[in-house]
């Protein structure tokens, strides 16, 4: 069974997916859903019926100084309609602190477009969010 890792945001949403084996995690897409939940939970039903998922990973976004913020807020809202939705999966979070800033970084080691940035930091966001939990459960 895979595992499916969330960046969840207003306008864009990143998707990432372990192998079979939860060995390996890569990059699916970057949902453009415009601030629509309906738009995610649409396209999380396609991906659900294509993929062998038993567990969902959503980033939490915390402050630095360890304190939650309106965008916190925001994802538990989602957090809770996917517990809803989805109420025989299971559904874990991990801190995001930083995630953005090393798919940053590593979107500036391999030169990537000015322009393309905007489109994939979330889903490489959401690589290393699934890649936090794969090492958690590993450890």
């Amino acid at each position: 069974m895979r595992k499916l890792g969330i960046d969840y945001g207003d306008a864009r949403t990143g998707i990432a997916i372990t192998d079979q084996l939860n060995i390996t995690v890569q990059g699916l897409e970057t949902i453009k859903n415009n601030g629509s939940d309906k738009v995610i939970l649409k396209r999380l039903d396609e991906l659900l019926e294509q993929y062998e998922i038993d567990t969902i990973i959503v980033g939490k976004p915390i402050n630095m100084n360890g304190t939650e913020s309106e965008r916190t807020i925001k994802t538990e809202q989602f957090i809770h309609k996917l517990k809803c939705k989805y109420n025989k999966m299971k559904i874990e979070t991990v801190d995001e602190r930083l995630t953005t800033v090393a798919a940053q970084r590593t979107m500036n080691f391999l030169d990537v477009n000015k322009n393309k940035k905007k489109n994939i930091v979330d889903t490489i966001s959401a690589v290393y969010i699934l890649e936090t939990y794969i090492n958690k459960i590993k450890n």
